[in-house]
Parts: C-alpha cells; structure tokens; sequence
C-alpha cells in the first residue's frame, strides 16, 4: 500500500466536539485542535479554519448538529477548502451524513494519523503495521466512506487500498487482515529470538519512550552515533531503532527507539504496533523523555504515563529525562532521583543520565574477578552465556573469571571471589 502525493496541497477546516458526555480523551479543546493542526501539517495539509463547536452529547445523526455543519460547509467554501477533519472519531454514519451535507471529504483525527504513518513507514515491519491498521480501520467503515475512498491514493486519507477493492470484496479484506497478521507474528517470533539472545547475553533493555517530538531520536543519536533523521515534525520515527550502549566499564545496555504517543493515539493502531511497542514489556528500564518547553507538558506527561501503564510491565522503572532543558528555567524543571535535566541536541547532562542509568540498573549487578577450581569449568561457560565475561586467566591456583553479574549468579560463586572491581 504505497504512499502518493499530490502536488496541490490539501487545504482543511478543523472541528472538534466538546461535549459534556464524552471522557476526557475523547473530547476537543483548543489545545488538542492545536495539536490537530500539527498532525494536518505533517501530514502535508493547510489549516484553513477551526470550529469548536460545545454540546451537551454529540448529535446521533451529524455529530455536530445538522445546523453547525452546514456553517462549516460555509467556512469551508468561504475559505476554498478540499476537505473538513474532525478531531474526534466518528462513526461511519456520521461520516456518511457530514459528506452529504458539506460535500467535502471529512476525515476523523484517527484517518488522519493513520495517513501520516503510511507516509513515514520504511521498514517491511513499519509497512506490514500501518496497512493491518488502515485496514481494521476502514472495514466497519465501508459504508459511511463515499467520497473519502472515491478519490484513491491522491491526498491525504487516501494513501491506502481503493473503493474498488474495499466495497467489492469485505472478504478479500478479512483475508488481507489474516495474512497481515501473520506476517507480523512472524516479526514478532524473529524479535523474541533477538530478545532470548540478548537476554541470555544478559544485555539490559532500556526503552526510549515519550510524546512524539519530544527528542527521543535525537537522544539516541547523541548517545549511540545512531545517525537517525531527526526532525522537528510529529511522528518522524515510526520504526524501532536499537543500538548498544555503554553506560560504563561495569554495565553496557541495549537502547531502543519507540514510536512517539500521541494524545487520542487510536487504539486499533496500539494493537497494530504491538510488534514495536511490545519491546516495552520486555525493557528493564524506561527513559521518559518530555520536552521541557512544551506548553502542554503536564497533559503530554499523563498521556504517556498512561501508555506506559498499559503496555508495560508493572512495576519497571522509568528514568523521566527532562529534553531542551537550555531553553527553560532551572525552576520549571523538578528536582527527584528518577528525573535528569538533559538536552539532546548539544549533548548537556548526558554523564548525569548515564550515571542514573547505571543507578536504575546497575546497582545489583557484582563486577568481581573469581577464582573457580577446574572442576567447576561448566560455571566459565555458564558466565560466558548469562553474563559479561572481560577476561579469562588459566592459573596454578584455578580459573580465574572477570565477570559482571546479576545478583543470582553472584549467589552461587560468591564463595569464590578474589576482588571486587
């Protein structure tokens, strides 16, 4: 499912439902049209006007009211747009009934995201995840869709699979899903063979995550040499990078970029990603790393650390790295063991992150030279395969290993340690 561009630019009205009924992350405000707006531009579009429109309880019909959609049909004309996108996701009769009585494409924040990701998708994985999501999108939606899958791979919310294919052959697109799904259950068995390996090398996994934007490339770039296209645009790094790091001459790590979160992120993509997100599950420590001058910081923060509930494992720890930490007061940043003021870009405060992350993860690892009799030369191999093995010396006395281990196997060569490093 290839992207297209068009050389016209899309030029779109944004709108948003405030109602009273709807939970927090389902409703518009300012900031989150803001934050629509962004996605619109990223997305290769133009912001022509935004509409916020207050209800007690979205019309079951229009969403918006029959009356208000049509001033957005005026807003739209006024303003010679080619399409209306909605920040809160509508049902494929909403679709339906705003199409007819605007007679512009309109497109939901999810259609939108899921644009921007079948732009940015490089790897095989990256493609595989973004056509399982645009498919398990449209489906439930064929119906409602007419002018949205008319106009095929033209702009945006339309780089994916035509209306030909989709209302001719539901089943064709049920088949899709399957095989789909298998492919990435494929990259997920390769993955967890990766993750045995490294596990069994006894190599800790320290995740990047954070709100999208909010630096983790650049990070990885400053600390690894990763050499990863880092630009200032939403969503630029939506394939897992992962690189080894040494934090110290005790503790070397693997680190792994993640897909940034959005607010509203859409679920059906949660679940699509799960091949890249998942690497959260199997991470011994999280960085968190939030843009310290961002305006919406404490809500992006929320929205994270809710994503961070949900997909990682409980109880790990998360490291928050407070980015472009140049561009605020000392002040606006707090002060706490799991908190680092860092900035990505120049390099600043990345002694004092790589000391946090021996803290978190080093501090029960034992880097000791033991002396093992021959008779134990079944231990030398067990601490090449499940720990880091620096030098091996065959003596008179016996064997002696300098290694760095895990508490575990600390306890059962403790008796034969000679020096701790």
């Amino acid at each position: 499912m290839e992207s297209t561009f068009e050389t016209v630019q899309e030029r779109a009205v944004l709108v948003g439902l405030n109602a009273d009924c709807f939970r927090q992350d389902q409703t518009a405000t300012d900031e989150t049209i803001e934050e629509l707006e962004a996605l619109l531009e990223t997305a290769g579009g133009f912001c022509t006007g935004k509409v916020l429109q207050n209800r007690h309880a979205p019309d079951p019909h229009s969403f918006i009211g029959e009356g208000k959609a049509l001033e957005v049909k005026m807003l739209a004309e006024a303003t010679q747009s080619t399409m209306v996108v909605f920040d809160n996701e509508l049902s494929p009769g909403n679709i339906r009934a705003l199409e007819e009585i605007i007679g512009l494409t309109v497109l939901d924040r999810s259609a939108l995201i899921l644009d921007i990701f079948a732009q940015r998708a490089k790897t095989k994985e990256g493609r595989l995840q973004v056509e399982l999501a645009q498919y398990k999108y449209l489906l439930p939606r064929l119906s409602g869709m007419g002018k949205s899958l008319s106009r095929q791979g033209g702009g945006i919310g339309t780089r994916g699979p035509g209306e030909t294919k989709l209302e001719s052959d539901r089943r064709h697109i049920r088949e899709r899903i399957a095989r789909l799904e298998q492919e990435l259950e494929q990259v997920r068995h390769v993955r967890g063979v990766q993750r045995e390996r490294r596990m069994k090398n006894s190599v800790p996994v320290v995740a990047i995550v954070g709100y999208t934007n909010a630096g983790k490339s650049t990070l990885l770039n400053q600390l690894t040499d990763a050499g990863i296209p880092a630009n200032n645009r939403l969503f630029d790094t939506l394939d897992t990078t992962s690189r080894q790091l040494t934090v110290s001459e005790n503790l070397d790590v693997i680190l792994t970029d993640t897909v940034g979160f959005v607010a509203k992120l859409p679920h059906h993509l949660v679940n699509a990603f799960h091949a890249t997100l998942e690497e959260l599950e199997y991470a011994d420590l999280l960085l968190h790393v939030i843009d310290s001058a961002d305006e919406n910081r404490e809500q992006h923060i929320a929205v994270v650390d809710k994503l961070i509930d949900q997909l990682a494992k409980p109880g790990i720890p998360v490291l928050r790295c407070y980015n472009k930490a140049d561009l605020v007061q000392k002040t606006d940043i707090p002060i706490g063991e799991d908190v680092v003021a860092i900035s990505a870009a120049t390099g600043a405060g990345m002694e004092q992150l790589l000391a946090a992350i021996e803290k978190a993860l080093g501090q029960s690892y034992h880097h000791v030279v033991v002396r093992l009799p021959y008779s134990m030369g079944g231990m030398v191999e067990t601490l090449h395969s499940s720990a880091q093995v620096k030098n091996v010396e065959y003596t008179a006395e016996g064997i002696e290993v300098e290694t760095v281990v895990d508490p575990i196997l600390f306890g059962r060569i403790r008796h034969y340690v000679i020096k701790e490093c």
